[in-house]
């Protein structure tokens, strides 16, 4: 296994809470900031892969028939869109 060091640049209060929690969990900082982009990396990747591969043999034209499928019946909420932020 090979490594390589990377200069990072927190925010104060980035740097503080990581400080905080890697205490929390009895690591070195480095330690923890090494495990929280290992976590990241693998939960992107795994997110990437399963949108290469979780889709089988579906096609655009299966999703516009699955949107044919939706009524006109009122948002519930929680369903709305975001509001646009300016």
């Amino acid at each position: 296994m090979s490594k390589a060091t990377y200069p990072l640049r927190l925010l104060s209060s980035v740097k503080e809470a990581a400080v905080r929690l890697a205490k929390a969990d009895g690591v070195s900082l480095n330690q923890w900031i090494v495990s929280a982009v290992a976590q990241k990396v693998g939960a992107m990747e795994t997110a990437a892969d399963f949108l290469r591969h979780g889709t089988g043999n579906a096609s655009g034209v299966d999703f516009a028939g699955i949107l044919d499928q939706v009524t006109d019946a009122p948002l519930q909420s929680g369903d709305e869109r975001p509001s646009k932020r300016h």
